[in-house]
This record gives structure tokens, C-alpha cells and sequence, in this order.
């Protein structure tokens, strides 16, 4: 609304009052612009955030962050820095990469790789040639596994006296040895086989039966799987023991991750790992366990933990609160956010 010079009155305590009440209009217009500016910034976080997510490097390395290392040099004067130009530069011979040696403890087999007799004289005058010394390099081979039946035979005794005179005797033999599942044709070592190559290297049984079936053994997944319920039974409690010390560490950590399951009531379960110790073994005691649910509420952490009162280390799921647990923050989450803070500051301050 544009105001004219001549229609404005003359008196002068009225045009003060006008002039508060336009103050008063501005003021009001500059809050409402500052709470929109304030909601656009958000917006532009949360959009700079979300695409940094699905699309930006994962890396956190700050730009810059090596220069730290040189200060010496960045903050040398102007004539160290020109006895250093007219110093004589020193070719640097490149490094030739060193190949480790093989591992002491394995296996060797020496091949000796000789002339023939009649090579070993001299071109020259025909004398016979004497050994001066010897050159050698290894290779390192490898065996594949190999399968083998272990067939175990009891020899039956009886009494012929007894057979003789007709009266009944027992038959005896030696006790059938030891078994992980008995009436079963799995051994300690092929059930440790299976166990490590489904768990530890994440190979399905059904690439476990291929695998086997190319070296002529038909061995089912469904057999397979049956063991590794049979084993879950027999380790239990080492599990449970391991429990026990884990849960009297000081200081624990605790995550949990998403695990699809076949056939499972949810569609997305959860594993929950509690471990301990330091990530080089040592004298520390390193515990690794998993506990799986198809929940991801803090009612599993808090059944698992049974009470446990000392620190844990975890990120910032808030079902970590529910347990008695002190917890401790988790240093890699926390300087994420300030990556993800500094590079959407960047963003907009371009």
C-alpha cells in the first residue's frame, strides 16, 4: 500500500503512532522471513543428507587432513626453503617389493633338479665338474581335501565251551567309540567342516551338497541341516559358558543387524552380537556371540544381558536404555554426524 506525502496527516503524535505501527509490521515480516529461511535451511540438511547417503563417497576422510603431518615443511621460512631448492637432489632409488617367506611350519618336499652325468664336465677342457654350491626357491602348492572312510570293526568273542555244552553265553566286544550324533555317518571333523563353512565363510548347505557331490559323497542339505540343529544342541553349553564370562567382563560391546530367513513369520529378522575383548588377540579375553530374534525390541538385549550393571559400548538405538547397562557412545556414529554436519554446511554455503 503506497502512501501519498499529501494525505498523511499533519499532526505530529499521530505520525509518530504510524510510524511505531509500521516498525511493528516489519519487525513482524523479518520473524516470519528468519522462520522460513530456518525451515528452508533444514530442508536443504535433510535433502544434502539424503543424497550424501544414496549417492556421496562413504569415505569420512576430511580434506586436508594429511597436511597436518607436514607442518615442518608448510611453516618453513623463505631461506630454508631456498637452501633446500639449491641443495643437491638425491635420486631415490625405487623400493623392489620383498616376497615374505613361506611359513616355517609347513610341510616341505625338496626337488632336486640335477644335470645329467655326462653335463657335468667342463665345455672347455672335458674335466669333470665338482659341486661349487646350489641355488634354491620355493613355491608354495596346494592339496585339496580329501575324504576318507573311517571303518571301525569290533571282533566278537564267545566261550566254545559253553557253545559245546549247549549253554547260553554272551557275545562280548568292544565299546562302539565316541560319537557327535550317534547312528550317524558324520565324524567330529566333517561336522566342524560343515559348521565352519556355513558360519564362518557363509557358504549355503545347498553349495555344500554340490561341492561334495563332484567328489562322488551324496550328502543332503536336508542331512545337513539336521546336524546343524543336532550340533546347536551339543554346544550349547559352551555357549553358555562363554555367556558367563562375557557377562562378567567390565566392559562389553553390543550391536545388532538385519538377517533375512527362509520361511521365518516376519520378513526381516535381527542378530544380535555381544563381544568382547580387543580386536587383536592377546592376554584379553575375546568373546564373540550371536543371539537371533525375529524382533528387534530391547526386550532381547535386556533377557540376554540378565542384569548385566557394567559398560557397554553401543550406537544410539534407543532399546539399549531399557537394559541396566552403562552406556557408553559410540565414537565412529558420533564423528559421522559431524561429517554429515560439515559437508552439509559446505553444500550450502556454496
Amino acid at each position: 500500500m503506497k502512501l501519498d506525502a499529501h494525505s498523511l496527516p499533519d499532526d505530529r503524535e499521530q505520525l509518530k503512532r504510524m510510524l511505531l505501527e509500521l516498525q511493528h509490521v516489519v519487525a513482524k515480516k523479518d520473524e516470519e522471513l528468519a522462520k522460513k529461511d530456518a525451515q528452508i535451511h533444514e530442508l536443504l540438511q535433510a535433502y544434502n543428507a539424503k543424497l550424501a547417503k544414496e549417492y556421496a563417497k562413504k569415505s569420512e576422510k576430511m580434506p586436508g587432513a594429511g597436511e597436518v603431518f607436514n607442518e615442518a615443511e608448510e611453516t618453513l621460512d623463505e631461506y630454508d626453503k631456498s637452501q633446500l631448492a639449491t641443495s643437491p637432489s638425491v635420486k631415490k632409488e625405487k623400493a623392489k617389493p620383498k616376497r615374505r617367506p613361506l611359513p616355517a611350519q609347513l610341510p616341505r618336499v625338496d626337488v632336486i633338479v640335477d644335470l645329467n652325468e655326462g653335463e657335468k664336465v667342463c665345455d672347455c677342457c672335458q674335466s669333470t665338474l665338482h659341486k661349487m654350491g646350489e641355488s634354491s626357491s620355493e613355491a608354495l602348492e596346494f592339496v585339496p581335501a580329501h575324504i576318507k572312510v573311517i571303518k571301525t570293526i569290533r571282533p566278537k568273542y564267545t566261550c566254545r565251551h559253553c557253545e559245546q555244552e549247549g549253554i547260553d553265553c554272551v557275545v562280548k566286544s568292544g565299546p562302539m567309540p565316541a560319537s557327535p550324533i550317534p547312528k550317524s555317518i558324520a565324524t567330529a571333523s566333517l561336522l566342524s567342516q560343515i559348521i565352519t563353512c556355513k558360519y564362518q565363510f557363509g557358504l549355503p548347505l545347498y553349495r555344500l551338497e554340490t561341492m561334495l557331490g563332484d567328489i562322488g559323497i551324496e550328502l543332503s542339505r536336508q542331512t545337513m541341516s539336521s546336524w546343524m540343529l543336532r550340533c546347536a544342541q551339543l554346544l550349547s553349553p559352551l555357549y553358555q559358558r562363554l555367556k558367563e564370562v562375557l557377562l562378567s567382563q567390565a566392559v562389553i560391546h553390543s550391536d545388532e543387524t538385519p538377517l533375512n530367513v527362509i520361511n521365518a513369520d516376519k520378513a526381516t529378522s535381527y542378530m544380535w552380537l555381544y563381544c568382547c575383548g580387543d580386536d587383536k588377540p592377546g592376554k584379553s579375553t575375546n568373546i564373540v556371540l550371536f543371539d537371533y530374534h525375529n524382533s528387534r525390541a530391547g526386550q532381547c538385549a535386556v533377557d540376554f544381558l540378565d542384569g548385566y550393571q557394567g559398560y557397554m559400548h553401543v550406537d544410539g538405538y534407543k532399546a539399549y536404555e531399557q537394559t541396566q547397562a552403562t552406556l557408553v557412545a559410540c565414537l565412529a556414529h558420533m564423528r559421522r554426524k559431524f561429517i554429515e554436519a560439515k559437508g552439509n554446511n559446505m553444500k550450502l554455503s556454496d
